[in-house]
């Protein structure tokens, strides 16, 4: 087994705020230095299952895009394992850039082999999947953002004794996989609340597909849409990191919790509610984002 549950529970901490309910998150950003957040545990079973079949030739092969803390924890995982990966990275205009992009830099340092593909190409992802499966037999092949039903499994473990006793529980919402195991393993009195970071109107289907629970509920919380940092996200996350000395990254976690913090305001939540939010890490795409407000002018994320 390559990826390991961990020996000591991932720390919860209180985010003290001046309102009758009471709001926590729990760091699984802290969960391994480089394979990070929600990320380690949707690969959990994806690489352990595939490891246990002793494959003649192991090779993992994914999507994502330029900034892809998907990309960076798959390179990882290959890396520590001695095993081969290839990214299928979105966008062949990066293939001469690669070197200027600190995701994609990470990702061939520790080994990943990148393919890129124009955008229209890449919308039509079955279809590659179909061509890497025939040339690559031996392959595990981890759909985009790592969301299938093994993922699912694997985001139980952000469950414990320790959660039990939250009324909400929040999470950063791109291709679905986290909410939909969040939905599935959470107790049946506790609301799950998803904060939307693109605009998918199939989203919600494809999360009950892998959840079949209807506890889980979808806020907009795209902020001009993926990707797209305003200069209000990033006074937050700067903010939230002076206040509280805790890292957000301006993609999930950050829109996450700036929409939290609307909501606790305009009193969403009952009195007394006790709220967790999962970090879900992706703290390596600051780097990214910093390079991209720098040839913009505009201010960093600290």
């Amino acid at each position: 087994m390559l990826l390991q549950l961990p020996t000591e529970p991932v720390s919860i901490q209180e985010i003290p705020i001046h309102k009758n309910v009471k709001l926590f998150i729990k760091r699984e950003d802290q969960i391994h230095p480089l394979i990070s957040g929600n990320k380690y545990w949707k690969l959990f079973y994806n690489v352990n299952h595939y490891l246990e079949k002793n494959p003649d030739k192991p090779y993992i092969i994914t999507f994502g895009g330029a900034f892809s803390n998907h990309i960076a924890a798959v390179s990882a995982v290959g890396n520590l394992a001695g095993i081969p990966t290839l990214g299928i990275i979105r966008g062949e205009e990066l293939q001469h850039k690669w070197r200027d992009n600190p995701t994609l830099l990470f990702a061939k340092r520790n080994g990943m082999n990148l393919k890129f593909v124009t955008r229209e190409e890449y919308r039509h992802k079955e279809k590659l999947t179909e061509f890497l499966h025939q040339e690559f037999p031996d392959a595990l092949i981890v759909p985009e953002g790592g969301t299938n039903e093994e993922a699912v499994e694997g985001v139980k473990m952000m469950l414990n004794e320790q959660t039990k006793d939250f009324d909400y529980l929040c999470t950063a919402v791109g291709t679905g996989g986290t909410i939909a195991g969040i939905s599935k393993f959470s107790e049946d009195n506790q609301k799950v609340i998803g904060f939307n970071v693109v605009n998918d109107a199939s989203l919600e289907n494809k999360i009950f597909e892998l959840t079949l629970k209807q506890n889980f509920n979808l806020i907009d919380s795209c902020f001009g849409g993926y990707g797209k940092i305003n200069d209000a996200n990033i006074r937050f996350i700067n903010d939230f990191k002076e206040k509280f000395d805790i890292p957000l990254e301006p993609i999930y976690t950050g829109k996450m919790m700036e929409k939290v913090f609307e909501l606790i305001e305009d009193d969403y939540f009952p009195e007394n509610s006790r709220i967790l939010c999962f970090h879900t890490g992706g703290l390596q795409g600051i780097e990214g984002a910093n390079l991209l407000l720098e040839k913009q002018n505009r201010n960093l994320i600290i």
